[in-house]
């Protein structure tokens, strides 16, 4: 048996999940032409690894009710550096270059992460969507108890 909160928690750890994914993203976007990193080299495209985990509970839920693995929330586990390598460029004057005039820049494919982009809009649309379904149905059940 679920209550309101499991459902509320699952469809917010979505809504982080996403939020991240899409600030990786924009991360990526805004770094396309990096070609100098503290680090040293370009910047390096990154992706967040997601893993479906039991429900988090709070501690008074764990003593008085036993755990259910039905029910899987969300959680970034990693964030991942690509490894790929980098897209050199004959530019001779820019400051980078190396000794035969090569920059390298970071290989990050704009239109993928465009689409990325737009699947992480869509998934955190659906958790909204999720959230005020369920607040909806609250609001049903106490106008039944009038």
């Amino acid at each position: 048996m679920s209550d309101f909160g499991t459902g509320l928690r699952i469809s917010a750890s979505g809504l982080s999940a996403q939020r991240l994914r899409q600030n990786t993203i924009s991360s990526n976007i805004a770094n396309i032409n990096t070609t100098r990193t503290p680090e040293g080299g370009p910047y390096r495209r990154k992706d967040v690894v997601f893993e479906a985990m039991p429900d988090a509970r709070n501690f008074g839920e764990l003593v008085t009710m036993p755990p259910n693995d039905n029910f899987q929330r969300v959680q970034v586990t990693d964030v991942h550096v690509d490894e790929k390598g980098v897209d050199m460029r004959h530019e001779p004057d820019h400051p980078d270059a190396n000794e035969e005039g090569y920059v390298a820049y970071p290989k990050i494919n704009l239109m993928e992460e465009m689409a990325n982009m737009i699947q992480a809009t869509r998934g955190y649309e659906a958790n909204v969507s999720a959230i005020q379904a369920s607040k909806d149905m609250a609001l049903s059940a106490l106008e039944i108890g009038r």
